[in-house]
């Protein structure tokens, strides 16, 4: 049995996943992870920064990415957007006019595109606006229509040319990139589609909306293309109107005809409404006497939903979402000296020590320790230790401020595998050492063995905020009590559904870190 899941089917999803982003019940957060890709172990490779792995999905290493993940940044309704692929306007260049019939059997005229989506038909001017191509000038005698001369910059509602070349481009806007989402969505593959197309209050937006509605303006159909121009009919014709005739209502256009009876101009003069087909009723100007083989091919090109510009998800095929994420230093939540391999989405993580889902603007998944006293120097991603009341805990270092003494570190575990096999198999030691422990509050020091670096547990010290040279109040990001501040989101809580590997960014003082991940539905 034959099947194909449909263009339409991918934008629907792309929208039910902006929908569910945009919901208050739901909490989706950008994060980051993997401090130390290179230490050979659970999930990591020396060559993880020449040769990186493609992420495993299978529940045992996305609970390991659950281990290793340490900061998150909220997804909400201003870091999210649909996207279509880039397609700037240049002089000299032919577009593709929009056609709703593209297929297998009939390709673009251009692009050679079996789909509408894949079609050059629309494109965005150096002030980013965005419009769609309603007639580039082709028939079916000249199938890929002119080179575009005129730059479109008009913002009027009604498809119009865009100059005086008379490269028989007509074009229709359908909507301006604001500044704000230039800065955050702006790359030179995509651009970013607005959100709320269908319930925006913006003016700009409710007014392309509404003139696409031929509800409110039996303004549906634009086009009338020339597919085969007969002959036969009546002869010079100029400015007769016709009826376009099928499951719609009041659509019209203005035919011409020259002295051989073959039609060599039409303009729809009232599009009407509700068609998904039309034929042209030629019936006028003499149908009944043109002669078999010598019939008129008029195509009248439907838009989708009511017309153009009222449903624009469809209009472009919006099947990508962009998410934005800036991660900086400003509550130290990700501090500056860290590194990261790993960049994902979670869903819905929860509250440290309940089943509430987190919902603030940011989060650490990392343990915290103020120290009293250190000396050394420690090296991110490196092990640690501290002998407990049970046995030894262990850990990899995420960050350490000589500022604040803060040290920020996971267990993941490959610290509790046979440190040989770097697996499950059996070895000596495996009751004690194969057990996660937690670092203690106590007057034993942590140390990193392979740097030497080393410090004591401020024991005394609880709070969100510290202030070593008495001058400044520094905050923390995290609470703590007696020197240790737990993660602020239970480990491994949420749905990870999304996860991409990266060779090792180092973090610098000097800079933010802009993350945009692109998912394709």
């Amino acid at each position: 049995m034959a099947a194909i899941v449909t263009d339409q089917f991918r934008i629907l999803n792309a929208n039910n996943f902006v929908e569910t982003v945009e919901n208050s019940t739901n909490s989706y957060y950008v994060f980051l992870g993997l401090d130390n890709p290179t230490n050979v172990g659970f999930g990591r490779t020396s060559t993880w920064d020449t040769n990186t792995p493609n992420p495993v999905d299978n529940f045992n290493n996305m609970s390991h990415v659950g281990d290793t993940m340490m900061f998150g940044k909220k997804v909400t309704s201003a870091n999210i957007r649909r996207l279509v692929k880039r397609v700037n306007w240049t002089q000299g260049s032919r577009y593709e006019m929009y056609r709703h019939d593209y297929s297998i059997t009939n390709l673009s005229p251009i692009t050679r595109s079996a789909r509408l989506y894949d079609a050059t038909y629309y494109v965005m001017n150096k002030n980013y606006d965005v419009y769609i191509c309603i007639d580039n000038g082709a028939t079916g005698i000249s199938t890929t229509g002119n080179a575009s001369q005129d730059e479109p910059l008009f913002t009027d509602l009604e498809p119009s040319r865009a100059g005086e070349s008379g490269d028989g481009y007509i074009w229709k806007y359908l909507f301006t990139v604001p500044p704000s989402d230039i800065i955050k969505f702006d790359s030179t593959e995509y651009i970013s589609v607005p959100n709320n197309w269908s319930t925006s209050t913006d003016v700009q937006i409710q007014s392309v909306r509404e003139n696409g509605d031929s509800d409110l303006n039996n303004n549906q159909i634009k086009k009338i293309y020339v597919d085969q121009q007969g002959s036969g009919y009546s002869q010079n014709v100029v400015g007769k109107e016709v009826d376009v005739v099928g499951d719609g209502t009041g659509a019209k256009v203005v035919l011409d005809t020259n002295s051989s009876g073959q039609i060599t101009k039409t303009i729809v003069s009232a599009g009407g409404k509700d068609y998904s087909f039309g034929m042209v009723d030629l019936g006028p100007i003499g149908n009944s006497a043109v002669s078999a083989g010598n019939y008129a091919k008029l195509i009248p090109i439907i838009p989708p939903s009511k017309g153009h510009g009222f449903d624009l998800y469809k209009e472009l095929g919006t099947d990508k979402i962009l998410i934005y994420a800036r991660f900086d230093d400003s509550t130290r939540d990700f501090p500056v000296d860290t590194k990261f391999a790993q960049i994902g989405i979670v869903k819905n993580p929860t509250v440290t020590g309940s089943a509430t889902t987190f919902t603030d603007n940011q989060y650490s998944s990392v343990n915290s320790v103020k120290l009293s006293t250190s000396s050394g120097s420690p090296t991110i991603g490196e092990k640690i230790q501290q002998t407990v009341s049970e046995g030894t805990a262990e850990g990899y270092i995420v960050s350490y401020s000589t500022d604040t003494k803060v040290l920020k570190y996971y267990q993941d575990r490959s610290l509790y595998f046979n440190q040989t096999t770097l697996d499950q198999t059996d070895y000596v030691g495996v009751t004690t050492e194969a057990k996660v422990l937690s670092f203690e509050s106590s007057a034993n020091n942590i140390v990193a063995p392979a740097s030497g670096f080393q410090g004591s547990v401020d024991t005394n010290f609880t709070g969100i905020s510290t202030n070593p040279t008495g001058n400044k109040l520094i905050p923390l990001g995290v609470n703590f009590t007696n020197g240790l501040a737990s993660p602020e989101i239970n480990k491994g809580s949420g749905e990870i559904i999304y996860l991409d590997n990266r060779p090792t960014i180092t973090r610098n003082s000097r800079q933010k870190e802009d993350v945009k991940i692109i998912l394709e539905f």
